[in-house]
């Protein structure tokens, strides 16, 4: 008992120092076997400083000790219920960029604390600026911990030296990120690979039938054009074949001289609303509204209720773009 409590403070103080380490250096690439080219500059963000990690409960930490409970870490909340719904009873999920936070979330050391125990790790491995700045960090916090990639199979959406890293705002894409899901859970509880494949199956039928409410919802739109703050949408826009413009200049709100190009781009497209997500700031939406005589409407990408939550957004669109 005495030498496990010491290897827990050794394993604390490394925590602390990492992430120390990593947080005064800014912005580090993590170079790995892949070939994904890194997402936007990490001068920016686009969450709420306030956001916080909620630490895992007693209860969670004993089953997690104790055998009975996986636990699965992932980069961002909607990931959660991918986890949820195929692992079903035996798993625990967290997320380390927790809900409401943005792109360049800095870690505590409560949530470096509780990804010591994770047994897996899914990653979106697709430009996303928090895994570029801490991936390594916790690799090396928990050497132990299998490292799968969310993204292996889609094809991403790339603009010079970016990836966007949002992969999970589309169904087509959220069908294959479950698969690597399944696949991450039955590589490290092969024991189970059958109780994951059915949960995965069922979750899969779900997705579907959301893919073909949207392709119903979104197929006869008086226009294809949609204009939104931070360009959070791009899979959706290419799987659906709508056109998101972003407002947004390099994590930058506009200058008085774009927003008046994009009043006259919103209605020349006929654009009557400026759609936004909670963790951003809409003064340049409001301006640019105000200017087409349009609204505001707020659609999150970063809701857990995946299903729930895109349905609703498949809904906004349909009613907003018609």
């Amino acid at each position: 008992m005495k030498s496990k409590k010491i290897l827990f403070i050794t394993a604390a103080m490394v925590f602390l120092v990492l992430i120390a380490a990593v947080s005064f250096s800014g912005c580090l690439d993590d170079h790995d076997d892949h070939d994904h080219v890194h997402g936007p500059d990490c001068d920016h963000d686009h969450g709420d400083p306030n956001a916080s990690y909620e630490a895992l409960d007693n209860e969670s930490v004993h089953q997690i000790l104790n055998g009975s409970k996986i636990l699965v870490a992932v980069s961002v909340v909607p990931q959660t219920e991918f986890v949820e719904k195929v692992g079903g009873d035996k798993v625990i999920a967290i997320s380390m960029i927790p809900p409401g936070a943005g792109h360049n979330y800095d870690p505590s050391p409560r949530q470096l604390e509780d990804l010591s125990k994770a047994s897996l790790y899914i990653r979106l491995d697709a430009g996303e600026p928090f895994e570029n700045n801490y991936m390594n960090t916790f690799t090396q916090l928990n050497r132990n911990m299998t490292v799968v990639s969310a993204s292996k199979g889609l094809t991403l959406i790339r603009s010079g030296n970016s990836t966007d890293p949002h992969i999970w705002t589309s169904p087509k894409c959220a069908m294959i990120m479950v698969e690597n899901t399944y696949e991450g859970l039955a590589q490290i509880d092969p024991a189970n690979a059958s109780y994951y494949r059915e949960n995965a199956d069922a979750y899969l039928e779900e997705l579907k039938e959301l893919d073909a409410d949207l392709e119903d919802m979104l197929s006869g739109l008086a226009t294809r054009n949609f204009m939104i703050y931070h360009p959070a949408w791009g899979y959706l826009s290419r799987d659906y074949n709508l056109t998101q413009i972003a407002i947004e200049v390099d994590g930058k709100e506009p200058s008085p001289k774009a927003i008046t190009q994009y009043i006259d781009t919103a209605k020349k497209n006929n654009i009557k609303v400026i759609f936004v997500q909670e963790q951003v700031s809409v003064s340049g939406a409001q301006a640019i509204a105000e200017g087409i005589g349009g609204v505001v409407y707020v659609i999150d990408p970063l809701a857990k209720n995946y299903v729930e939550n895109m349905r609703h957004v498949g809904t906004v669109l349909s009613e907003k773009m018609s």
